[in-house]
């Protein structure tokens, strides 16, 4: 992969965006130069993204087979991507301020193809997890930095809709990633079924490297933990970014939860499906991809707190016609929760990316942190769920969550409503 010739402006010197004049605003803009390759290369960082670290959520029948272990042991396998993410995207988001967010991000997809061509190789559950582990912390540099990189580099009206484009980027991925591996399981095994989505990541990566411009807006800043744990704070004393990370989270903790466990639902009675099958019922994201892309129209109609009311309560009909014995109602289902999640997921994530003022990578880092928490929570939870109460109990862990970002979302517009009476007082 070709070395990153970004080179960071130093604290202080001036940056081509303020050598420009003033009233000349050079980012980038839909229809406008660079804006397409831009939104591309995202896009398949993207897809690398999510289909390297939900790669075994598809096949953990067949793991749980081979291993001779139950859903919730093979569940890990999930989680320790996910936790690894959540745990190292901060401290990854930092290396970004300093070295630049496109460099970063080439060397976190270098790296975790790397450890996706050797995922195949596992010799036992452990090793496995561990391996999904490491994977998953060096993906952490992928989806801060991409957020970040957005908010220097897109004009502030075409944030929202960017932003959507990379998260359907992310939808595609988890999808062709689920498919892709449950036919190749069916004839190989998951062995050969992870292997392959290794060498698909392999091609998104060089292709990601090679099309995504050189950023101009990026100003370097500082690595000293008093500075980053500063910026922290800051964050993490907004009352808004709270709810926004929280809303991350608990949407996440829904759609972890289902599709983890949706798999040994669907091979067993009453509907028995075989592996590749199972693995086309993933086609559902292709709904993600689209309610992802046209969130900035739904803040346009309803705003960010009404957009958010309708992800949830999309979100939830899903779950509940989910527990349906019907496969057609369960797929219709799947939908709903899939579009309700990408949806809610892009408002937040994009509205994380307006409000921070600074430390941007910081600040969707901690949303990105809050969101695979809820992911690996979702997992666990979710198969732990499952094994007590069967589809239910997912369904029922799902409905919480929902439920959490339905009242925080009142909290937000009751704490707005308050800001407005106070400054027109």
């Amino acid at each position: 992969m070709p070395a990153s010739t970004e080179a960071p402006t130093r604290v202080g010197a001036v940056s081509p965006a303020s050598a420009a004049p003033a009233a000349v605003d050079s980012r980038l803009t839909p229809g406008g130069p660079g804006y397409r390759r831009m939104s591309f290369a995202l896009f398949l960082a993207g897809v690398a993204t999510f289909a390297l670290l939900y790669s075994t959520q598809a096949l953990l029948p067949l793991i749980s087979g081979d291993f001779g272990v139950a859903a919730s042991e093979a569940s890990w396998t999930v989680a320790a991507a996910t936790g690894g993410l959540a745990l190292f995207v901060l401290p990854m988001s930092a290396l970004s301020e300093r070295f630049g967010r496109r460099t970063v991000m080439t060397a976190s997809l270098a790296v975790a193809v790397t450890v996706g061509l050797l995922v195949p190789f596992a010799p036992s559950l452990t090793a496995l997890v561990v391996l999904r582990a490491v994977q998953g912390a060096a993906l952490a540099g992928l989806p801060a930095s991409a957020t970040a990189y957005l908010a220097e580099e897109v004009r502030p009206k075409a944030l929202v809709t960017a932003i959507g484009l990379f998260v359907a980027g992310n939808s595609v991925g988890g999808m062709s990633g689920r498919v892709i591996t449950g036919w190749v399981a069916q004839e190989w095994g998951w062995r050969v079924a992870v292997g392959v989505i290794g060498a698909i990541a392999v091609a998104c990566a060089v292709a990601f490297r090679l099309l995504l411009p050189a950023p101009k807006h990026f100003v370097a800043g500082s690595l000293r933990p008093r500075v980053l744990l500063g910026t922290v704070r800051g964050h993490l004393g907004d009352p808004l970014l709270r709810r926004l990370y929280a809303i991350g989270a608990l949407f996440m903790t829904v759609f972890g939860g289902v599709y983890t466990v949706i798999g040994y639902r669907l091979t067993e009675a009453p509907f028995s499906l075989p592996q590749g099958i199972v693995g086309s019922i993933f086609l559902v994201y292709l709904v993600g991809t689209v309610s992802a892309s046209t969130a900035g129209r739904l803040v346009g109609r309803l705003g960010r707190r009404g957009a958010l009311y309708a992800a949830g309560g999309t979100t939830a009909t899903g779950l509940l016609l989910s527990l349906a014995d019907s496969l057609w109602l369960v797929l219709l289902g799947l939908v709903l929760i899939t579009g309700g999640f990408f949806a809610g997921h892009a408002v937040a994530s994009s509205a994380v990316s307006k409000t921070a003022t600074h430390g941007r990578a910081q600040a969707s880092a901690l949303y990105q942190s809050a969101y695979y928490i809820g992911s690996s929570a979702g997992s666990t939870v979710g198969a732990l769920a499952f094994h007590a109460g069967g589809w239910t109990g997912t369904v029922g862990v799902g409905l919480l969550a929902v439920l959490g970002v339905v009242t925080i979302t009142v909290l937000g517009t009751r704490a707005a409503r308050a800001q407005q009476r106070l400054a027109t007082a």
